[in-house]
């Protein structure tokens, strides 16, 4: 079944919580169609690029107290739902809206101290002209689109309201640029109906996302169909791309992050592959990729990354 979802600002939260009431409850393999807001709540474009968009005022969202943060679409409940399942989410569609931003700045940030920048609040605006998949600045500016959302996650089994800006075992705000269509994101299941949110649609976003913001858009046409898997047990994310197999980490810092990515890695590739992890940790010292997904957020991101065309196997069907 195809379920319909407006971005209404009733259909949308912050801050994650278990306790949070399902706008809508879904049967596994059903697909999600939606129009997500701006990260920063607003939707209608702005009347000129010098001008902000305007955002909604904190006191018309349900909470007003925990409505902070991403705005977020959700929770979905998906019956059936237990803990210790896989939620399988097949990313099969999205479309930019027509305008983009990319923010910085508003208040005090170590980063902009060791990058040498100033604390002012500043933004560039993006024309986005879908149709020859590029965004373009008034200062001249092309990138080209390569969209994608920033957050797609369960929500995790802890008490009370939890900060949306930080990704989690759950998944959440990833900010990872290789989830584009095609691709597909597995998450751990923690509480009962796994409560899936998601948005924060990007047009485009370097690895790292190293300005503090990506071009952050309105999205149309979100297509997610989510699935139970019993048979693909995760604990952390896992994504299958296109073209490659992903795994995640995520700390206080990039070094540890990094090595809990490359742990669940290597957890993927003893599965997949049936060797010991000894020589998983060699084979991944020739195949595996290790990228920076973002270093901005509250906890920071790495992912490990092994192309489809990095590994095979003549003992397995094919790539691992």
């Amino acid at each position: 079944m195809i379920h319909h979802i407006e971005p209404d600002i009733a259909n949308c939260h912050g801050k994650l919580s278990r306790d949070r009431r399902p706008i809508l409850t879904i049967d596994s393999g059903d697909t999600i169609v939606a129009d997500t807001r701006f990260c920063s709540w607003g939707l209608e474009p702005p009347p000129s690029p010098d001008v902000y968009p305007t955002l909604p005022n904190v006191e018309e969202r349900a909470d007003p107290v925990n409505d902070v943060g991403n705005c977020l679409l959700g929770p979905i409940e998906i019956r059936g739902a237990k803990p210790g399942m896989t939620l399988e989410v097949s990313i099969e569609d999205m479309k930019c809206a027509s305008y983009g931003i990319t923010m910085r700045g508003g208040g005090p940030n170590p980063r902009y101290d060791r990058l040498g920048l100033n604390e002012d609040f500043g933004w560039v605006y993006w024309d986005i002209d879908s149709g020859k998949g590029v965004a373009r600045s008034p200062g001249g500016h092309t990138v080209k689109l390569r969209p994608f959302l920033g957050s797609m996650g369960n929500c995790p089994d802890v008490p009370g309201y939890v900060n949306n800006m930080a990704p989690s075992q759950v998944g959440g705000n990833l900010d990872c640029k290789e989830l584009v269509a095609g691709s597909k994101l597995y998450l751990p299941i923690e509480v009962a109906g796994a409560l899936f949110s998601f948005a924060d649609g990007h047009a485009a976003q370097g690895d790292g996302e190293v300005g503090g913001a990506a071009i952050e858009c309105p999205m149309t046409d979100v297509t997610l169909t989510l699935t139970l898997r019993e048979d693909f047990p995760v604990t952390y994310p896992v994504a299958k791309t296109p073209d490659a197999w992903l795994t995640f980490g995520f700390a206080d810092n990039l070094h540890d992050a990094t090595y809990i990515a490359l742990n669940n890695m290597l957890d993927l590739m003893t599965s997949r592959l049936g060797v010991s992890r000894e020589d998983a940790s060699m084979l991944a010292s020739a195949a595996v990729d290790i990228r920076v997904t973002q270093m901005v957020n509250p906890v920071l991101g790495m992912h490990a990354i092994l192309r489809d065309d990095a590994l095979t196997c003549r003992k397995c069907d094919s790539a691992v």
